[in-house]
């Protein structure tokens, strides 16, 4: 079985959020199946150095025809990365498109130096990766069995692939899976001509699948030609049917949940390991889950890891080292989506945590949330410490030093960061919506199980509650706290069983592109 995979991103060479992980990772989990290959298709942004990453360039062009334009494209091509350190190379190919739309633009979907704004030609620009990505597919003789596409920017691989796939070989078996619904990809109508959509998509009653309230939705369209689809939990496959996080297509995906499939993403554990972190000052965790090794001499090692990279992060941002002070923390887009505003109105109210605590962000986004956490850091510049960006090196070291994770999102899709936080130590208070309700088990204090601290209603309230609970937690019974810890490192969120369900869909995808192959037409 050839899976192909379309995305706007795959770490480490690009990234901007939890895409870019699932795509550095999936792709190497499918791969170590027998009898499965895989690859990436993606684009040579700006800010990636082909040097850096070990890429070559493929020395043919390619032209890739959209509409009635051609363009003429060049291809790097590379190998996903085994590990954060670098120390090994997978055996999955990615092939990175190399196109002036791309390459001239020092940013992912917009320029970095305004966040939020998007370039005006990305319906062009990812119709290139899309058709481009078919194109390399048939110029390399990839033969995909499977088109794979992710989130709105990759939706169009699918329509493409069912439409212009070689007169000789039948169309590919598609798949979309859905990582966000809140971008749907919606462009004005009369863009949608140079993108090569046949305008009976956008008017004709019959196939009415891009349009969406007088615009065009990408997104839209991938759903309507994806064989299946996936959302990245269960959770959330379940929520995008309703009115409330459906995004105004909560009736499409109603009618087509037979096609739908919730899969948790998994934490790429080559990459997101304390004892195998290239960042942290000093590795620490490999022992909890080995059941020969004495919990207390565990945990022993976890807490003088963890106390070490505390440290550190203190000194960098700033704080004064207090080790028996809890240190809590959150790394995230500064957007409504992860609940930004309620962790503002809970630090900007002096009474609301009890007791003493340290609070470190990293992270950037919207203008109005980066200036109360500046004002917040200027008036509390001994309890809070904020870096304004993304670093990744400084998130791995957030994930160690931290005692307490914070991610209280409005809608969480799956979530990364709470599979992470478990793995290192770092106990998460989330909601409980989407991905964080599948993966966080709420404490309880009596029985002594669980994983993490949940909470429901939206609200500053609601979070501070939570937030107190787990600071009473870490201030009470040792014990306690270290089973709370132990129980998070032993987790298991691995790529290889939600590996195994995608070659279910893939499976399940090729029968349905098979059956409507052989079915009679009408006429």
């Amino acid at each position: 079985m050839n899976i192909l995979h379309v995305a706007s991103e795959v770490a480490p060479f690009s990234k901007t959020g939890g895409l870019g992980d699932v795509l550095g990772a999936l792709p190497r989990a499918l791969a170590a199946h027998r009898d499965v290959k895989t690859c990436v298709v993606s684009a040579r942004y700006g800010s990636i150095d082909p040097q850096m990453h070990g890429l070559y360039r493929r020395l043919r062009k390619i032209a890739v025809p959209i509409g009635d334009a051609t363009y003429e494209i060049e291809v790097y091509e590379g190998r996903l990365q085994g590990d954060q350190a670098g120390r090994s190379d997978s055996r999955v190919p990615i092939y990175l498109i190399e196109h002036p739309l791309f390459g001239d633009r020092d940013g992912v979907y917009g320029p970095k130096d305004r966040p939020g704004q998007d370039y005006p030609d990305n319906a062009l620009r990812f119709a290139l990766l899309c058709r481009g990505a078919l194109a390399v597919a048939q110029a390399f003789d990839l033969h995909p069995d499977v088109v794979h596409g992710h989130d709105w920017q990759g939706a169009l691989a699918l329509y493409y692939a069912k439409r212009h796939h070689p007169p000789h070989r039948r169309a590919p078996a598609t798949v979309l899976t859905v990582h966000n619904l809140s971008f749907l990809g919606l462009f004005p109508l009369d863009q949608m001509a140079a993108l090569g959509i046949d305008p009976a998509h956008l008017s004709s009653a019959e196939f009415e699948t891009f349009e969406f309230y007088e615009q065009a939705s990408l997104m839209k369209g991938g759903l309507h030609f994806a064989d299946r689809i996936t959302a990245v939990s269960p959770r959330y496959a379940r929520e995008i049917q309703t009115p409330e996080l459906g995004c105004g297509l909560d009736g499409l995906l109603r009618r087509l949940s037979g096609r739908m499939s919730g899969i948790l993403n998994g934490a790429d554990y080559d990459r997101w390991s304390p004892w195998l972190d290239p960042y942290l000052p000093l590795p620490y965790g490999k022992s909890v889950a080995d059941p020969d090794t004495d919990p207390r001499v565990a945990m022993a090692e976890v807490a003088a890891g963890k106390a070490r990279a505390k440290a550190e992060l203190s000194r960098t941002l700033g704080l004064p080292l207090r080790p028996r002070v809890p240190l809590c923390a959150t790394i995230a887009r500064l957007t409504e989506q992860k609940g930004i505003e309620l962790i503002l109105k809970v630090l900007e109210d002096p009474g609301a945590l009890r007791g003493d605590w340290h609070y470190v962000l990293v992270g950037s986004g919207e203008p109005a949330f980066e200036e109360r956490l500046r004002a917040l850091r200027e008036r509390h510049p001994s309890r809070i410490g904020v870096y304004l960006g993304y670093d990744e090196a400084l998130s791995h070291r957030v994930e160690g030093g931290a005692d307490i994770y914070i991610m209280p999102s409005l809608f969480e899709p799956c979530g990364l960061n709470q599979m992470y936080s478990l793995r290192y130590g770092t106990v998460p208070v989330v909601r409980a919506v989407g991905g964080l309700d599948d993966t966080v088990v709420d404490y309880d204090p009596r029985s002594k199980s669980g994983t993490g601290f949940k909470f429901s209603a939206y609200e500053p309230r609601a979070l501070c509650h939570a937030w107190n609970r787990a600071l009473l937690a870490y201030q009470g019974d040792e014990a306690a706290w270290q089973g709370l810890v132990r129980r998070g490192m032993r987790a298991d969120y691995s790529w290889a069983a939600s590996a195994r369900a995608y070659l279910g869909v893939y499976k399940q995808a090729l029968a349905d592109a098979q059956a409507r192959h052989e079915a009679p037409t009408k006429g």
